[in-house]
């Protein structure tokens, strides 16, 4: 044989090869190449839509975030607010007792006081009846006397 029939011979099966990987192998090949591919278009497209929602996802946690925040501050200056009226009454409550304390006690110093006074007429006019006594060297009767001892005690 010679070289050149053997180039030709290998030319042809050469390209019988290159037909057969053609018509068999490489439209498979071919196909997985482009599902792959696909497939990394459709990761890629749903990281890209993962992403996008994770951002939208983390906006609305901050939003959230701050509403809460809002809100809890809202409610402390609630409480404070009524902690301050809590206070705000209770010293009135204590004042308008501390006054009720302070009128009951004048009003029972002055019912002692007027006691005091009846207790100290009455003395005063034992004390005249005894001193009229003791100058007019007589016993005076004091059933007899006893308006005339009413007034005294009036007097004084």
């Amino acid at each position: 044989m010679s070289i050149n029939a053997t180039l030709f011979v290998q030319a042809i099966v050469f390209l019988i090869l290159v037909w057969f990987t053609m018509k068999f192998v490489w439209p498979p090949i071919a196909k997985a190449l482009d599902e792959r591919a696909q497939k990394i278009a459709e990761g890629l497209a749903a990281a890209d839509r993962a992403k996008s929602e994770l951002t939208a996802a983390n906006q609305k946690v901050e939003k959230e975030l701050a509403q809460a925040r809002i809100e809890t501050a809202s409610r402390l200056a609630d409480a404070d607010r009524r902690a301050q009226a809590i206070i705000e009454e209770a010293k009135a409550r204590a004042t308008e007792e501390g006054n009720k304390i302070v009128a009951s006690a004048r009003a029972e110093a002055e019912q002692q006081t007027v006691q005091a006074r009846e207790a100290l007429r009455e003395q005063v006019a034992a004390l005249a009846v005894k001193g009229a006594e003791q100058i007019l060297r007589k016993e005076v009767n004091a059933g007899v006397h006893a308006d005339l001892l009413n007034r005294l005690k009036t007097e004084l």
